[in-house]
């Protein structure tokens, strides 16, 4: 089976040594641009592919890219943690499509920041290998597992959950995926939940006027603490931004 690669972050990166170390046939990468990349130069030097083989993520709408993708004559297409929105052209180049492997359990939280909504929106949390689609996460499910959210979980603690999580469900799955013995389950594009990168723009300013419900603020605060990432904050009377992060722990 040839496979082509488009990853990003630490599960991309620990995804494809794990591939690669089986002595799976990976003969095309696909990363992120240098200003969001992560784990892009780890990744590389484990395939250690040749240049044309590897590709600039925030390219593939080209024609060229297409041309040269469709060249590798790859089986099947594995995103990991890949940022960018695929077009039907591209997903119709894979005999055996594209499988996505997403960090939250489908079909609730579709699309950015998963480990935050399902602390504000008490939302199941979880991971999902799925097909991709010409949706956004609304392919059919491969495989699935659920996460508990405990109530000192962070936006990082819950996050780093799921990055484990993510490589044990693919590791767990891929040999049944190679061999066929997979059952292909339906997502209902009626059900479940769908947010936006910049859908956190709405909960970030905690007006210090408004009346909140403890637990609902406390959510907030919570899911948005990652540091060093900026989260919640509220505005001083120089309009000045001042950010909070949670440290939670249970008495014990």
């Amino acid at each position: 089976m040839r496979i082509l690669l488009l990853v990003n972050n630490r599960v991309g990166w620990q995804i494809s040594m794990w591939l690669k170390n089986r002595g799976e046939s990976i003969v095309g990468l696909v990363i992120h641009p240098p200003n969001n990349r992560k784990y892009a130069e780890e990744t590389i030097e484990c395939l250690k592919l040749k240049d044309d083989q590897i590709f600039d993520g925030s390219k593939l709408k080209s024609p060229e890219s297409i041309g040269c993708i469709k060249a590798l004559n790859a089986d099947v297409c594995l995103s990991i943690l890949f940022d960018y929105i695929l077009q039907q052209d591209f997903i119709d180049l894979f005999r055996m499509g594209v499988i996505n492997l997403h960090p939250s359990y489908l079909p609730y939280n579709r699309g950015n920041y998963p480990n935050v909504w399902s602390i504000v929106d008490g939302t199941p949390a979880g991971v999902t290998l799925h097909y991709i689609d010409a949706g956004i996460d609304t392919g059919d499910i491969i495989a699935q597992k659920e996460i508990s959210v405990e109530l000192t979980d962070t936006g990082e603690s819950l996050y780093r959950k799921l990055e484990k999580a993510c490589v044990e469900l693919f590791v767990n799955n891929w040999t049944h995926f190679k061999n066929g013995k997979i059952k292909r389950i339906e997502q209902s594009l009626d059900a479940g939940t769908y947010h936006r990168a910049t859908d956190v723009q709405n909960i970030d300013e905690i007006d210090l006027n408004r009346q909140y419900m403890a637990r609902d603020l406390i959510n907030i605060l919570r899911a948005r603490t990652f540091p060093p990432y900026n989260g919640a904050y509220f505005k001083d009377e120089n309009n000045r931004k001042v950010f909070l992060e949670l440290n939670l722990y249970y008495d014990d």
